[in-house]
């Protein structure tokens, strides 16, 4: 694929360009977006809205990691959204594990039988009870590190924050994350519990 042609046809009009663009884009963004929203509905709302926004505002790309640019805008997006729910909040007594599971694949393995899978499912639902129960801020910045794999000054970069912020965030999520796990040690491995448990 070349970005850079396609991002030029795109700008020019070429919605074919950007739907390649979006196709390329789409799981990478969706990913962002369920980590940071927690449910997937959200996320495809708010992913949507994101490729919504940043094709509108495509002629103000001036070029440089289109893939952070993007994904400024789908943070900024859930960012908004959580603050509009916070004003207007809602309850959901849906779970979404079943909707997620292709999150989490890389946890899966064919050779494992019903019982290991099933306490892999509890684990991830652990996981996410604890990834959603941080501030938005760190929650935002532990997906683009810890689950996305972005460096501090590319998530830096798309969080628009200063790289001291993205670390100290960084730090304090891992810390919450690791001391919110521990109340389900029982099903972490044997290497992640505290010493002494």
């Amino acid at each position: 694929m070349d970005e850079v042609a396609l991002i030029e046809q795109a700008q020019k009009g070429d919605v074919q360009a950007y739907n390649s663009l979006v196709l390329h884009y789409q799981q990478v963004v969706y990913n962002v977006a369920y980590r940071i929203m927690g449910d997937p509905q959200s996320a495809e709302d708010a992913a949507q809205e994101a490729f919504i926004s940043a094709y509108q505002a495509l002629n103000k790309f001036r070029g440089g990691d289109f893939k952070a640019w993007l994904l400024r805008i789908t943070t900024n997006g859930c960012y908004d959204e959580l603050r509009r729910r916070k004003r207007r909040p809602q309850s959901s007594l849906e779970r979404i594990t079943d909707d997620n599971q292709e999150s989490f694949a890389f946890l899966r393995d064919p050779a494992i039988g019903p019982e290991k899978r099933q306490q892999q499912m509890e684990l991830i639902e652990a996981i996410e009870e604890c990834l959603q129960s941080l501030p938005d801020d760190q929650r935002i910045t532990a997906v683009l590190c810890d689950v996305e794999g972005y460096d501090y000054n590319a998530i830096a970069d798309i969080t628009d924050v200063s790289l001291g912020t993205v670390k100290s965030r960084v730090s304090r999520a891992r810390s919450k994350l690791r001391d919110c796990l521990q109340g389900f040690k029982e099903l972490l491995p044997a290497n992640y519990r505290l010493q002494g448990e």
